[in-house]
């Protein structure tokens, strides 16, 4: 029987929630999963909701159960199992109906997707939030034609995350361009993230603070300008206690750092565009790093084991927050430069301000300052943001409380790549004439590139060729 609002493939942990969410906001769904087993365990638990939910057996099956015109979400790992079940799907479905890709995929992948699905109607759309989110609203960034949007805008804006109302959940582009949104999202979280865990670092082997004293500290940021979702759990995980031994959560855990791709990409296409975004790069590198524990063990008997103490007198709490409220606005800042860079590139017309408001509520990288974000984003667009009159304010108190964390940092033989990055990035930005005018002169010098002139012209050459 075929009474089912829409459809969702793929029953893994993001796609339970995604399909409950959609059950509760009052849509019936059909759902199916290449195990069945799964799908039944899901039906079954689905408790009051499973009335909305018509599980099936069989993809001819699934079809079936759902309205014509149909739209189905895939929620199926990134990259060939896309492809796979897109090609498994097509000969059941007739030319109206639509497919929404909702998973974390590389927008080349979804721009090839869209254009070889023709006239069929395909969207690929970023959703943030992790489980919680997609069970009781994410934020949601849809890429695709308009129209194609329009058609299924009542459900992904009703299952969205709500920021004072208004859904976190909006059309951004053509093609690719919410999966490009969805991955410099991700690109900022990386940075973001990082900064975070490079603070813990610093409370903990330089100011050998105890991790309820940690877990305090965040939980006392998160009441000021920072406030955020990472902030918030970061106190959290400082906090907890692993029930198999009783110790501390955070000293039981591995210290080598998982990613699944998106700021890797991130960072590939900020290469591409000339984009630069050394915060999220020095982030990602960072992980890959943080994967070489051998090494690094190896490396600290060679050479000494870092850090050394670093006295509370030298860098009071009060120093690394005002240290994290400036790497923050940086790398808002670097994250909205490469949308913004992307936009003219690719022809989007991304819409940076709404960009902000869809992530104030539901994704991982909420935060307090993304309201005003927004603001200045719609003053000035292509102004970069930490130069709007918000965020200058705050960079000019707090970049020399960055300085001193990454100077000490330095002299205590500290890590710190993402706030080094971002303090680099800053002092590089605010300085008028740098110092690429000896880079021209060596690649002169050497291969007769050529070089402008203070003074009028390009194409000139220096004395060194005659």
């Amino acid at each position: 029987m075929s009474n089912a609002e829409i459809g969702l493939i793929g029953l893994g942990t993001m796609g339970a929630a995604l399909a409950l969410n959609i059950a509760e906001n009052g849509f019936d769904i059909a759902v199916w999963n290449r195990t069945t087993e799964k799908t039944t365990a899901f039906h079954k638990d689905a408790g009051d909701l499973a009335g909305r939910i018509i599980p099936t057996e069989t993809l001819e099956s699934f079809v079936a159960a759902l309205k014509s015109p149909r739209a189905i979400i895939l929620m199926v790992p990134a990259g060939q199992a896309v492809d796979d079940q897109i090609a498994a799907l097509r000969p059941l479905l007739d030319d109206n109906d639509m497919i929404i890709d909702a998973g974390n995929a590389n927008f080349h992948d979804t721009n090839r997707r869209a254009r070889h699905a023709g006239h069929q109607p395909f969207l690929g759309i970023g959703v943030s939030g992790g489980e919680e989110g997609a069970r009781f609203g994410p934020s949601i960034m849809g890429g695709g034609k308009r129209e194609y949007w329009d058609r299924v805008s009542h459900i992904l804006t009703a299952i969205s995350a709500k920021y004072k109302g208004a859904p976190c959940a909006t059309w951004m582009g053509k093609e690719g361009a919410g999966h490009f949104v969805k991955a410099v999202h991700n690109g900022i979280e990386y940075a973001d993230m990082q900064m975070i865990a490079e603070v813990y670092g610093i409370m903990r082997d330089g100011l050998g603070m105890d991790n309820a004293a940690v877990a305090e500290t965040f939980a006392r940021w998160d009441k000021g300008p920072l406030q955020s979702y990472l902030i918030e759990i970061s106190g959290k995980v400082a906090a907890a206690t692993d029930l198999r031994t009783g110790q501390p959560m955070l000293d039981v855990i591995v210290d080598a750092a998982g990613q699944k791709g998106t700021g890797r990409w991130t960072v590939i296409e900020a290469q591409h565009l000339a984009a630069p975004i050394p915060a999220i790069e020095a982030a990602v590198v960072a992980r890959n790093l943080s994967s070489q524990r051998d090494a690094r063990a190896a490396a600290e008997v060679m050479f000494g084991a870092a850090p050394h103490r670093i006295a509370h007198d030298v860098m009071p709490l009060d120093t690394l927050e005002e240290a994290l409220i400036a790497g923050k606005i940086l790398c808002y800042a670097q994250g909205f430069g490469l949308i913004e860079k992307a936009s003219a590139e690719f022809g989007w017309a991304l819409p940076l301000p709404a960009i902000a408001e869809v992530w104030r509520a539901g994704c991982i990288i909420r935060s307090a300052m993304l309201d005003d974000m927004a603001a200045a984003l719609r003053e000035d667009p292509e102004r970069n943001l930490m130069m709007a009159p918000k965020f200058s304010n705050m960079m000019k108190q707090s970049h020399s409380a960055l300085r001193q964390v990454v100077a000490q940092g330095a002299l205590h033989g500290l890590a710190l790549p993402a706030l080094s990055s971002g303090l680099a990035y800053f002092d590089a930005m605010r300085t008028a004439r740098g110092t690429a005018n000896m880079i021209q002169g060596q690649r002169d010098f050497f291969g007769a590139h050529g070089f402008a002139r203070v003074d009028g012209g390009s194409g000139h050459h220096g004395p060194w060729g005659a």
